[in-house]
């Protein structure tokens, strides 16, 4: 033998035990979670006892015994046992940066007056400096019995500070007199398209304004600066993992990316974001993603949020019929057909994600038939259409959802809010077939579950409730509000996980429990497939972990 063959031959050895050496060494975990009901979400392997990560990846799921078996001796092990352990649940509808904000405005939210509604509004006036906008606030007239407010409740509790007050639903606000000089909004400004101007018998606006005409008093609002938005999207964030939410889809614009940009800089992401910008800037979003990509695991772009209509609480979504309370008043679009068609084409084409807001039956007819018109322009692709809320559907279009491939997604918990009243507005039959979870489902339709926060609580564990008893907020439905629409826990899971995953074309990195797999996961005290649906509200998060790293621990 040579001396170079004799060389080549002790490399080829050395390299042989360096190999056998390190796949004969116990791959041990960062993480582990052992003594847990696992529910992952994977059909392979629906149910297991303890799962095991390293850096932000799962590497295995099985039973204690398999799992103790890669505890080394920097592994943290964290076991409580009878608790439950899902995939880290995704809000697929967030608005999020304000919602971070509301945490530390005025809340409305539960006042059951006028006057309640007026002495919080005045009592944080006090507490802030003269000059401060007062917003947000997510003020619901059906607790004091559905007169809507007006400036005169509140002008004289706030002289010194502009006030612009949302309803839940943020479909209407109200301004005080101060905030409607600013935006330059009286008697002889005209209606808008799309909105309205709610006014005094002798043309006055009264401070009300829905919809469209809601950018009057918006235009006039100061930016906020960068700093202030970091601060409130570091609360959101600190807000939602304390919920056991690890993803959201936060239907936003473009200064809350700037804002996520700069957290993902400086390190300080504990949520992952897909960040959905205007349906109306898709060119300028077709010019981002090719310029600098859809993104990453922490933050991702490419999805673009529209509107058909408003909301039912506001009598501004479109509906086939009026309302029943209402018998002249059928709500109406906010942009016309002809323009949403425009921008569902050219975004589509570009390949772009489409998610439209839709709630009245007659929205959302005319947007299944515009994406049903789009592909035939376009060509198939898996291009995953969406419709926000689809809230009340007319029995014959729920099938379309499967048919068409168009995603619902849909927020739980306003089944429960609204059910305390919306048979009043569109009546018992047009109810049947309202937040129709079950009959979607049932029809093959993908299902999404989110919060619309701040429109409703950021808190999966509520919109699991909601889903599975229906029992509405004011205790009057204890069997469920349209029972025929509840759905099973697991069900309900699989909305705020892997179908959720699957609503932003992210089903191959998260929303399962399974090696290779990102570690994103919630540790729950009790197994809410074992408990009685009613008591699935006492359920508290005890973990949640993202990337491996545990963001939010209860003790």
């Amino acid at each position: 033998m040579t001396d170079l063959n004799r060389k080549i031959l002790t490399l080829i050895l050395a390299i042989t035990a360096a190999s056998c050496s390190t796949s004969d060494a116990p791959e041990t975990a960062d993480l582990v979670i052992t003594d847990a009901r696992v529910w992952t979400g994977n059909a392979e392997q629906p149910w297991a006892e303890a799962v095991a990560s390293r850096g932000d990846t799962i590497i295995a799921v099985g039973s204690n015994v398999e799992i103790g078996s890669l505890i080394g001796e920097e592994t943290e092990v964290i076991s409580v046992p009878g608790s439950m352990l899902v995939p880290g649940f995704i809000d697929t509808h967030v608005h999020f940066i304000a919602s971070g904000s509301g945490l530390a405005s005025v809340q409305l939210r539960d006042a059951a007056t006028p006057e309640e509604f007026a002495a919080r509004i005045g009592a944080f006036a006090d507490s802030v400096e003269p000059g401060e906008w007062i917003m947000y606030g997510d003020w619901d007239h059906t607790l004091w019995g559905g007169d809507l407010p007006r400036r005169d409740w509140i002008d004289e509790v706030t002289p010194e500070n502009p006030v612009w007050v949302y309803r839940l639903d943020g479909h209407m606000a109200l301004a005080n007199s101060a905030a409607l000089e600013l935006a330059g909004v009286d008697a002889d400004t005209a209606d808008i398209d799309g909105g309205t101007i709610v006014r005094y018998e002798d043309g006055r606006p009264t401070g009300l304004l829905k919809d469209n005409a809601m950018t009057f008093v918006e235009s006039a609002i100061p930016e906020a600066k960068a700093a202030q938005l970091d601060r409130e999207a570091r609360a959101a964030m600190e807000h939602v993992a304390a919920n056991g939410v690890t993803s959201v889809h936060d239907m936003a614009g473009w200064s809350s990316l700037a804002t996520y940009r700069r957290a993902e800089n400086r390190g300080e992401m504990v949520t992952r974001i897909y960040s959905v910008v205007p349906l109306r800037d898709w060119e300028r979003l077709r010019d981002e993603v090719e310029s600098r990509g859809s993104g990453n695991e922490w933050l991702r772009i490419g999805g673009l949020k529209g509107f058909m209509d408003g909301s039912l609480g506001s009598h501004t979504a479109a509906m086939l019929e009026p309302f029943t309370d209402a018998p002249e008043d059928k709500g109406f679009l906010i942009n016309e057909l002809a323009d949403l068609r425009k921008w569902v084409t050219g975004a589509d084409a570009a390949g772009l994600q489409v998610m439209v807001h839709a709630i009245g039956d007659s929205a959302i007819r005319d947007l299944l038939d515009i994406y049903l018109d789009v592909v035939e322009a376009n060509g198939e692709r898996d291009r995953r259409f969406r419709m926000e809320h689809a809230q009340h559907i007319a029995a014959e279009d729920i099938e379309r959802f499967a048919v068409q491939e168009v995603i619902a997604s849909m927020q739980p918990y306003h089944a429960i809010d609204d059910g305390r009243w919306a048979e009043e507005v569109i009546g018992p039959e047009r109810a049947k077939t309202t937040y129709a979870f079950r009959s979607l489902i049932d029809a093959g339709a993908k299902v999404s579950f989110g919060s619309d926060w701040s429109v409703a609580p950021a808190t999966p564990i509520d919109g699991i409730y909601a889903a599975v008893t229906r029992q509405t907020l004011d205790g009057a439905n204890p069997g469920g509000w349209v029972p025929e629409q509840k759905v099973t826990v697991e069900q309900s899971l699989r909305a705020y996980t892997t179908d959720a995953a699957y609503a932003s074309f992210e089903e191959g990195i998260k929303g399962m429990l399974k090696p290779g797999m990102l570690a994103d996961f919630v540790l729950l005290d009790q197994d809410l497939t074992q408990i009685a649906p009613e008591t699935i509200l006492d359920t508290d998060i005890l973990k949640t972990v993202v990337g491996g790293e545990v963001v939010y621990s209860r003790n």
